[in-house]
C-alpha cells in the first residue's frame, strides 16, 4: 500500500461524514423550494403519494452523488498536493 493510500484513509472517512451532513443540508434546501414543506416523505409515510416519495428519493440520492464526488474529488486533490502522489 502505497503512504498516498495510507494518508488518504483517515481523510476519505472524514470527508465522507463530512459530505452526508452536506447532502442532507443541501436536500433539505433543495426539498423546501421543490415542495415548499420542510420534511421529504419517507417511504413509508401514508400521507404522502408515490410521486412525491420517488421524486424525493432521487432528488436526495443525486444531491448525495454530487456532493459525495465533489467533496472526495477535493480531498485526493488535496492529498496530492500534500502527499505529491494521487491516493489509490
Amino acid at each position: 500500500m502505497k503512504a498516498s493510500e495510507v494518508a488518504y484513509k483517515p481523510v476519505g472517512l472524514a470527508l465522507g461524514a463530512v459530505s452526508g451532513m452536506i447532502a442532507g443540508a443541501a436536500f433539505k434546501q433543495v426539498w423546501k423550494i421543490v415542495e415548499g414543506e420542510g420534511d421529504a416523505p419517507s417511504a413509508t409515510d401514508e400521507d404522502r403519494s408515490w410521486k412525491q416519495v420517488l421524486i424525493a428519493a432521487a432528488l436526495q440520492g443525486a444531491i448525495f452523488a454530487v456532493v459525495k464526488a465533489a467533496v472526495d474529488r477535493s480531498g485526493a486533490v488535496a492529498t496530492r498536493r500534500v502527499t505529491g502522489t494521487w491516493p489509490g
